[in-house]
Parts: C-alpha cells; structure tokens; sequence
C-alpha cells in the first residue's frame, strides 16, 4: 500500500516535467526570437547609426542607396524615380505601360566579340551566356535611367523601420518593422534578402505571369497562369503581428494549354519560416480534390516548369533562407536589365520575344547601376540542387536583378534575370519578364509573357478568407 508521500511523488514529477519541457521551449523561443547574424564589416556597409539614419532621403534615397551619380557620370543622380509629372502622354491606370523613355538610344552593344571588354560590368552568368551563345547573344545598354520610386508611404515607413527593425529566428523572420523596406542601411545579407522579399508590391495583385519553356530550338507552348496575391504586411496601420505571421497569400491557376488547365496552387507565404513553414495546397480538376502540397518549396520543381525553374526561384527568390550561409561579398556597378518596357509592350507577342536559346535581345534593355552582390552557399547538413548562388540585387529597389546558379561540382548552370519596370501608377519597381537560362542544355523558361493580357492590377479588394482551402475548392469547380 502507497504512502500518502508516494502517493503525491507522481503527481509532483509530472507538474516537474511539465515544468522544466515549458521552461526548456522558452528558452528555445527566446532564443530563436533574439537570435540574428551578426552585422558584417565592409568599407561599404553604412553602420546604423542616428547620424546615418538622419540621412535617409537626403543625400540617401528614401530606400538607402546612395543619392549622387557615380563620378565618372555614367550613373545620374536620383531625383525621385518616376513619378506622375513623367507619366507618357494620355496613360492612364489600366492602360499597358508605354516606354518613357523610348527615345534613348543605345550607347553600347555588347557582344560576343567584345564582352571581355566588359567583364568587371557582368555577372558570371552574363559571361557564361555571350561564350553559350556568342553569335546571337548580345547586351544593348541604354543611358542609366534611376526610375525605380515607390509611394510616400513606403518611404516613411521605411524610415521608421531603419530606428526598431531587426532579424529575429536566425534571420529566417524579422520583428518591428510595418510596410516599407525592413531595413534601408542593410547590415548584413539577410537584411538585403529580406528588402528584396518585403519590397511593396500593391495590397492585392492580380497578374498574368504566362510561361514559355522552349525546346533548344525555340519550339514552344504558351502556359497562360493566372495570379493573385495578398499582401497583409503592406495593408496601411498593419504590424507583424497584424498579419498573423502570414507575408502573403499566393493564388496561381492555369488557363491553357487544356491538358493543364484547371490545375490551382494556394501558398500560404509565412513571415517565419522557422516559426510556420509556408502551407501550400493544390486543386487537380480531373479529381475534383483539395490535398496538401507539402513539397512546394525550396529545389522542388515550379508548376510546368519541365524542371528549369525550382520553387524559389519564383519571383527570382522567395522562401526560406535556412540552408544556406549567406554573406555580402561586393558592392559595385553592373550592367542589369532595367526599363524593360520594350518587352513590355503590347506591340509585341510571344513569337517575338522566344528565340533559342535565350530571349530576342532585340527587345532587351540593359543600364549600368549600382547593386549589391551576395553570395549563398549550402549549409552543412542540407541540401539544394544549387550548392551556391549568387545574387544581384538592385540598389535603388532592392530588386534581385541577377543570379548565378551553380551544380553539385561547382559548375555555373544557370544564369537569371529580372527584366524590370517601373509600374508607375502605383508607383514599384518589379520585373515584367523573369528568364532562367540553362545554360548546359541550351534550354530556358520566361515567366511573365504577358504582352496581350490585362497588365497587372496592385490594389484589388481581397481578404484572407478568399485564400482558405474550402475556398480553392469552391474556385476550382466553378
């Protein structure tokens, strides 16, 4: 028979177990919550400071780039971005967007030929394509146009941001920022990645981000992909805490060809990945179904993609950060796609822009601009089809403009580019046309063809409740 001692010891080890595994996870919570990279030191990184922050929108821009032009005059001064005293004669919102600057002409053709020349000003996927393809493969580089601007909004926002924004969760989330850029004097590359995955995009998009996967030798289907997207953390008066942890809800359809139409993918986009990875659901037409769709991220292959692209890529990165060490290695001046109007516009289709190979340079347009340059390799203990990356990232937007890809033998594979635009009604600065060039099998995929679709909307009417998966189910069999 148990003592009234023995019979209370049970009792009291469970509330000590209960106890100490309570303890233990906050302790895990805390330091998850506290923990960050350290900042890293370069001549170029600007410390935050009082003094440097007091300098956002003065001799800064508003977004933390360096105002002046270069001094050699070949980058001007930023004077505000586009904004609606530039817009081109009888635009309005809705309309495609003409080119404001369509009367520059090049200053520099780039070519197989002479892109030696040039080699401090490209990437290493810019060098790999011109020695890939160096009959048809060319750079027309037009006077550095600084367009890139975004609403007052943002830059105030921003502005408070520099004062209380911080890495949190081993930088995988961030904490006291609100809707403009988290961090404008970046301190390490994970403050620039996050620039570029927190960059204003419109409270809720509603695009056509058409896809094209051409055979080596240019043959092709058109994949019409619809999109939506709501973005919590840019919703006026919104904190972290407001969007429940969420960044954004992702929607993507696809239209044609029929043997994929009717297929959807719901993303939930989490600010924390560490905290909630994203969740991800998909609708198949001939099952009539809802499943969850857990492998939707990191190398796994994106919708239709013929493997070329892998999930986050999407957007040129998107998702968690966590296996690979990320580090600052450079910041100078390069010749990145920019002002892409041209491919932009409604004058032209699909035919005129799918070449083999690579896109029809004709229509391609490219400026010399300041950017950062990070670099991302696999962390111990993980694993990616791309053991290294490197990235380029615009410096006026924090835009990924840029990126290498590297195999498992420490080949380049894959050379990326953002093809950019101001949407100047909005205004943001985001890419039109995303390209991926493999660049061993000769092969490519291009999102964003959308030449004679609606242009993409920034401020549709949208809540949380329309991105459930009872209600992709209900979209799904309409």
């Amino acid at each position: 028979m148990l003592n009234p001692i023995q019979k209370i010891r049970p009792a009291i080890m469970l509330r000590l177990l209960v106890f100490l595994t309570l303890a233990l996870a906050v302790g895990i919570a805390l330091a998850e919550e506290d923990s960050a990279p350290p900042p890293e030191e370069a001549d170029f990184i600007l410390p935050r400071s009082d003094e440097n922050i007091a300098r956002l929108g003065d001799d800064l821009t508003p977004m933390g780039s360096i105002r002046a032009g270069n001094e050699a005059g070949t980058i001007p001064a930023w004077e505000g971005g586009l904004s609606q005293d530039d817009w081109p004669e009888g635009f309005e919102p809705g309309d495609r967007h003409p080119d404001p600057f369509a009367d520059d002409e090049p200053i520099l053709v780039i070519t197989g030929e002479n892109y030696r020349e040039h080699a401090d000003q490209l990437s290493a996927g810019q060098i790999a394509t011109f020695e890939r393809y160096p009959e048809t493969y060319r750079m027309k580089v037009y006077p550095s146009r600084r367009s890139a601007s975004f609403p007052e909004r943002t830059y105030e926002m921003t502005r408070a941001n520099a004062e209380t924004g911080r890495l949190i969760a081993n930088g995988e989330g961030v904490a006291d920022v609100a809707e403009g850029f988290p961090f404008p004097l970046p301190q390490n590359a994970y403050e620039l990645i996050w620039n570029h995955k927190l960059k204003y995009k419109g409270t809720g998009l509603t695009r056509y981000n058409n896809q094209v996967v051409p055979t080596a030798r240019g043959s092709y289907q058109l994949i019409r992909l619809r999109e939506e997207m709501l973005g919590l953390y840019y919703h006026k008066g919104n904190t972290i805490e407001d969007t429940n942890n969420i960044l954004l809800y992702f929607f993507q359809e696809v239209e044609s060809p029929s043997r994929l139409a009717g297929n959807i993918l719901l993303v939930h986009e989490t600010l924390n990945q560490l905290a909630q990875p994203r969740q991800a659901w998909i609708y198949n037409p001939g099952q009539r179904r809802v499943r969850r769709a857990p492998n939707v991220a990191y190398d796994n292959p994106g919708t239709a993609s013929d493997g070329l692209r892998t999930n986050d890529m999407t957007d040129m990165f998107n998702g968690a950060m966590d296996r690979f060490n990320w580090e600052i290695v450079d910041q100078k001046e390069m010749y990145i796609p920019y002002n892409s109007y041209q491919a932009h516009s409604r004058e032209l289709d699909a035919d005129d822009l799918v070449h083999a190979g690579h896109l029809n340079p004709e229509h391609m347009r490219y400026e010399l601009h300041r950017v950062w340059v990070v670099e991302a390799t696999l962390r111990e203990g993980t694993r990616h089809i791309n053991p290294r990356r490197t990235f380029y990232l615009d410096a006026d937007s924090y835009q990924i403009a840029l990126m290498d890809h590297y195999d498992q033998r420490g080949n380049l594979w894959r050379a990326s580019e953002a093809h950019t635009i101001n949407f100047y009604e909005v205004p943001t600065y985001w890419s039109t046309i995303e390209v991926h060039m493999d660049l061993q099998s000769g092969r490519y995929i291009a999102n964003g063809i959308d030449n004679m679709d609606p242009v993409p909307t920034f401020d549709e009417r949208k809540r949380p409740s329309d991105y459930t998966p009872q209600a992709l189910r209900t979209r799904g069999r309409r």
